[in-house]
């Protein structure tokens, strides 16, 4: 098996794997990381969101070999710091409702952020469109993406 070369939320790792398994199983079977939840498979409902090198990317249609070299966030690393304003902003808007989707609809919206530090409405539902939510918890989002703005944070 080809070993393959990666950052995971800030470490370097080494996997040995087919080089066309999905990042998502690598992450979670792998690496032990099982925030990144497996939706769809076909990169169509945002539960796998992860970043890749900033970008919101989704683990499930993104093979390994891909990753290869680059830094891969998942929503462990990003919660690892608490303070964290977007994550206080999701907690302070009550966001989760049965939380599946929530990983992938907070890497989305970190990475809008990093983007687009004060987003519209309609920036906030362009770039959170291709995530779904089952419980319809989107305009609880879209004020939790508002409410890390007017507090000066960012991811």
């Amino acid at each position: 098996m080809p070993q393959v070369k990666f950052f995971v939320n800030g470490k370097q790792r080494t996997v040995s794997a087919d080089p066309n398994t999905p990042l998502l199983w690598v992450l979670r079977e792998s690496l032990g990381l099982t925030g990144t939840k497996y939706g769809c498979g076909q990169g169509l409902c945002g539960a796998c969101t992860v970043h890749v090198n900033g970008e919101a990317t989704r683990s499930c249609v993104t093979t390994l070999d891909l990753a290869e070299g680059k830094r891969v966030v998942t929503i462990e690393g990003l919660a690892s710091n608490v303070q964290n304003p977007l994550l206080r902003a999701w907690i302070a808007e009550e966001v989760s409702q049965c939380g599946y989707c929530q990983p992938g609809q907070i890497l989305s919206a970190a990475a809008l952020l990093a983007r687009k530090p004060n987003p519209s409405d309609s920036e906030i539902d362009e770039a959170m469109a291709a995530n779904l939510c089952r419980c319809g918890t989107y305009p609880r989002i879209r004020r939790a993406i508002h409410r890390t703005t007017q507090e000066g944070g960012r991811r």
